[in-house]
């Protein structure tokens, strides 16, 4: 029970510390600031959750956010609509999603190894078409999708909740859900439950794709940009975020709830960093501490209950 307290004790510490510690981390501005900051992480986690409860990894994530951006940016600069740019950037992560989860299952390769190198390719490809030069001419309403508000609430929080809600009930009421589970907790017994592994494995990666591609047009909407580079070590904090939410690198188990407390511990963590003039190399530094942390506690709290 307090294995699965501890994110949100150490998320409302946080957040105290870091307004007793800062004048300006309780602005509005500021909480604004943190929410959009969050959003992009957040949507990817959701999909890595996913990943991690069906016992996989994908650390392509950052490359595939770039990809979609800069794809679906290039298409509006060519005269597409807004809302097919950002089609064609959720299309892009589902193709890679999709290419990821292929390949694990067919080639029977392990998803760190095929997402390692998917992750070059997809980086290379990214540069190779766009010359290493962002994508700049974008309509000016499409930073709605990052920048605006809805009742006074940021739009991309909006977002979120509905891939939190739609994410969670994918995991708790559909047979997609429910298999991701089983194959995380036992492949082999999945198999013999005749549970079509492969389909629903391709699927989980598929899915987290489609989630990227959103990031990644999110992302492109705040910066302006179609951004070659953009999520460079996006992949570390959303499986970062997974594991100190209460999810565990041997599968089986994660939620929804426990993935968004752990990225917004993250965004806490480098908001307040910020604020507090810490240096952002200091910051990777912690980042690669909280995951290493986050694994140990997960280690300990398996060999307790084996």
């Amino acid at each position: 029970m307090m294995q699965k307290l501890l994110p949100f004790v150490s998320l409302i510490v946080l957040f105290v510390a870091l307004a007793i510690a800062s004048p300006h981390f309780l602005t509005q501005t500021n909480l604004s600031s943190v929410v959009r900051q969050t959003a992009v992480i957040n949507i990817m986690s959701l999909g890595m959750t996913v990943i991690i409860i069906a016992g996989g990894i994908d650390l392509s994530v950052g490359a595939i956010l770039a990809m979609g951006g800069v794809l679906g940016t290039m298409a509006m600069e060519k005269g597409a609509s807004i809302p097919a740019g950002i089609a064609i950037g959720i299309l892009t992560g589902f193709a890679w999603g999709t290419f990821n989860g292929l390949l694990t299952t067919r080639l029977k390769i392990a998803p760190f190894i095929v997402t390692l190198g998917t992750l070059g390719i997809i980086r290379g490809l990214t540069l190779i078409i766009t010359n290493g030069l962002p994508v700049h001419r974008i309509p000016q309403p499409f930073s709605f999708l990052g920048e605006g508000n809805v009742l006074g609430v940021p739009f991309v929080l909006w977002l979120l909740l509905i891939c939190a809600v739609v994410t969670h009930v994918i995991l708790e009421h559909t047979r997609l859900g429910r298999y991701a589970f089983a194959i995380g907790s036992n492949p082999a017994a999945a198999v013999y439950a005749g549970v079509p592994v492969a389909l629903y494995a391709t699927s989980v990666y598929a899915y987290s794709g489609m989630l990227t591609g959103l990031a990644g047009m999110i992302e492109a909407s705040r910066l302006m940009t179609g951004q070659p580079t953009a999520g460079q070590g996006y992949e570390l904090q959303a499986i970062a975020a997974v594991i100190i939410g209460g999810g565990s690198f041997y599968g089986g188990e994660g939620s929804v709830i426990g993935t968004l407390v752990g990225a917004f511990i993250m965004g806490l963590l480098s908001n307040g960093s910020d604020l507090l003039g810490v240096s952002p190399y200091l910051q990777q530094a912690i980042i690669g501490a909280v995951i290493i942390l986050a694994v140990a506690v997960d280690e300990l709290r398996k060999r307790r209950t084996a």
